[in-house]
């Protein structure tokens, strides 16, 4: 997948998944934060159990985090042009804590999960009861000539991605998340083409107008690769994007799974 590297990456058997691998370490404990519990308890945490994980999570978290390599703007491209968004993955110690941090979210909003969070605390479009658009769709949302994007109770937002891809750190990867429908065909499971190229056409006036056209991706996941599939949205990646620029279209967001790792 062009992020670890195959001769290198683990495969874990039953006794590494009993803690008896060549570090002699649990899977669970190689990419734990330094102060955390889990970096030495022989109990694996409850977010991290192995007939929980999709085969693809528990190799990652079973991979030391300085094997990891991380893609470039011309891999990030190729990829998305391609449509091979499923090979996209979070580097190890990145994985470790967006797992702990969904597992904490779906024990704290219990009602509505991850909806129930993204809507109140990321979004603030409210919770709960449905999100109704008023129409304009990407008619606001960043699209202003002066960089606003209306008040912000309108039907598009541009966050940060809290918890992005193992890429180049020149990369800022961006969500944008809409009240509305982006339409895919039944048929494909992906986008329509009229779905398509509106946001072929909103990513150009809204990104475009400061950032080179060669420096912007976008796609959207395909429902069975979504992590957060109960509210629409879709990914924008800019290479080395002005940093003014982006704190003006987020609202000066920050995103939530800034960390340290050595």
């Amino acid at each position: 997948m062009g992020s670890i590297n195959p001769q290198q990456q683990p495969t874990p058997d039953d006794d590494q998944l009993d803690g008896n691998n060549t570090l002699n370490q649990a899977y669970w404990q190689i990419n734990a934060p330094p102060t955390h519990p889990a970096r030495t308890s022989p109990i694996c945490p409850p977010f991290l159990l192995k007939n929980k994980l999709p085969p693809k999570d528990l190799v990652t978290i079973s991979t030391p985090n300085h094997l990891y390599q991380r893609d470039t703007w011309s891999q990030v491209r190729r990829r998305v042009q391609e449509n091979k968004l499923a090979e996209f993955q979070r580097r190890p110690a990145d994985m470790w804590r967006y797992l702990e941090f969904s597992w904490k979210i779906k024990e704290q909003y219990r009602e509505g999960g991850v909806k129930e969070f993204i809507l109140k605390e990321r979004l603030k479009w409210g919770w709960p009861g449905e999100v109704v658009a008023k129409g304009t769709r990407f008619g606001k949302g960043g699209c202003e000539e002066d960089g606003t994007d209306g008040d912000e109770d309108e039907d598009v937002k541009i966050l940060w991605n809290d918890w992005p891809y193992g890429i180049d750190e020149r990369i800022v990867h961006l969500v944008v998340w809409t009240k509305f429908e982006l339409v895919d065909d039944p048929a494909t499971g992906d986008l329509t083409d009229e779905a398509r190229a509106e946001i072929d056409d909103y990513v150009r006036r809204t990104f475009g107008r400061r950032v080179p056209e060669e420096h912007i991706i976008w796609f959207k996941n395909w429902a069975h690769i979504k992590s957060v599939k109960a509210v629409e949205h879709f990914h924008v990646m800019l290479f080395d994007p002005d940093p003014e620029f982006v704190k003006e279209i987020t609202k000066g967001d920050v995103p939530l799974g800034i960390i340290q790792t050595n």
